[in-house]
């Protein structure tokens, strides 16, 4: 896991089975559930940052389950998920609990600081080494063996005491920078949605604008008025009958899904493919530049600009096409137009009444849209690409700067347990 040419000469290298006096796993298997029951039944996704997390799904069962699985758990006790999700630490505080087989135990020897061995295990590195020799396809799992051999870097005591308040203090003043990256971010989320919601108010090209009215000349549409096609302008993608799996090509004509959708923009790659011919039987499905595409299911009413390079793609099922009328409407207008304000709350409040929320061509052309002229749409399409890229720009330095806070992180903890740190 570490160099032992890299520490220190006065450190030692120890396995983990040298410095605890047992180790073990929990219940390989489903114990009798209790609603009433005071003790609870937790798994390696019940650890999280040093603490036993006890959710609202979390099983309980009586004290007679409990005296029957319960183990030597103790103040100098580390829990540590081994099974599926790997990795998770806790200390044990004499929480009600059983563990099952995904939480692994052990208890330390006064030889090691506890806490100096969580950071360890919380690391990148460990958990480089628990993803190396995890064994199973789908549900890793790390052995009791594995972890007995696991070998680590043993300062003297007062050294690792040294180093966990060295490593403490680091985090705190890093957590700090990170929270206040995460609240700009917020922010800046924020901002855009009172951005477009100040645009289709016509508070951008418009003074003296009265609190939930329209400026003079502006007025509410339906979708019907702002299609090329009354009939044609509108296209839900092909029901699962005329696009079966077993039609699906690794290359070929694209079939556009929800996952081309990004914030506003098309993004690729392309998951699906048909041949021309098959292309051919969908024609009444072609996009064409400038098409807009929406989401049906999953992130319901995602849109975006078809660009001129996937002309003649097909959409999928899960996909509405709308073809404007671009003498009256600018398509970019439009797309910022579901993205925030009113018409974005309209599609929420509309999809929201089952338990999967859902567009179709009927809620579509039940909205209300505020419409004004094609010009004055051009002047709010570019204020709002000035903004918004500017907007752009901070997100993704607020992006790299959080990317790099865990990169400093790691190497951090990198240095401490070379010995490099005090």
């Amino acid at each position: 896991m570490i160099d032992n040419n890299n520490i220190p000469k006065h450190w030692q290298f120890k396995k983990l089975g040298e410095v605890i006096s047992i180790l073990g796993d929990g219940l390989h298997g489903t114990p009798k559930y209790s609603n009433d029951g005071e003790y609870y039944f937790i798994n390696g996704n019940n650890l999280c940052n040093g603490k036993i997390i006890i959710k609202d799904n979390t099983k309980k069962v009586s004290r007679l389950e409990f005296e029957k699985y319960k183990k030597p758990l103790n103040d100098k006790t580390i829990l540590l998920s081994i099974n599926g999700t790997l990795g998770n630490v806790a200390f044990y505080n004499n929480e009600k609990v059983i563990l099952g087989k995904s939480a692994c135990y052990f208890n330390l020897l006064d030889c090691v600081n506890k806490n100096y061995i969580r950071i360890l295990l919380s690391g990148q590195q460990f958990l480089n080494y628990a993803q190396k020799i995890a064994t199973g396809s789908t549900i890793k799992n790390v052995s009791l063996k594995s972890m007995r051999e696991l070998e680590i870097p043993i300062p003297p005591l007062p050294e690792q005491q040294q180093i966990v308040s060295k490593i403490e203090e680091l985090f705190s003043e890093l957590d700090k920078g990170i929270e206040n990256l995460k609240t700009a971010q917020q922010q800046l989320k924020v901002y855009r949605q009172s951005l477009l919601k100040w645009a289709f108010e016509g508070k951008l090209t418009n003074v003296n604008v009265k609190e939930g009215e329209l400026p003079k000349g502006w007025k509410w549409v339906n979708i019907e008025n702002l299609l090329f096609d009354s009939k044609k302008g509108m296209s839900t993608g092909p029901f699962g009958t005329m696009l079966k799996k077993h039609e699906h090509q690794p290359n070929g004509v694209p079939v556009l899904g929800i996952e081309n959708i990004g914030e506003g923009v098309f993004q690729m790659p392309n998951k699906i493919f048909v041949t021309k011919e098959k292309a051919i039987e969908l024609k009444n499905f072609r996009v064409k530049e400038n098409d807009i595409i929406i989401s049906r299911s999953g992130t319901v009413g995602e849109i975006c600009l078809l660009p001129k390079k996937m002309e003649d793609s097909i959409i999928s099922t899960n996909l509405i096409r709308v073809r404007l009328n671009q003498k009256i409407i600018n398509p970019k207008f439009f797309v910022y137009l579901f993205q925030g304000g009113k018409v974005r709350q309209q599609v929420f409040d509309l999809c929201k009444g089952s338990s999967r929320a859902f567009l179709n061509q009927t809620i579509l052309r039940s909205l209300k849209f505020p419409f004004c002229t094609i010009e004055e749409q051009q002047l709010i399409v570019s204020e709002l690409e000035s903004r918004l890229t500017v907007c752009d720009k901070m997100e993704e330095t607020i992006t790299n700067s959080l990317q790099q806070a865990e990169t400093l992180r790691q190497s951090i903890l990198k240095r401490a347990f070379e010995g490099k740190l005090i």
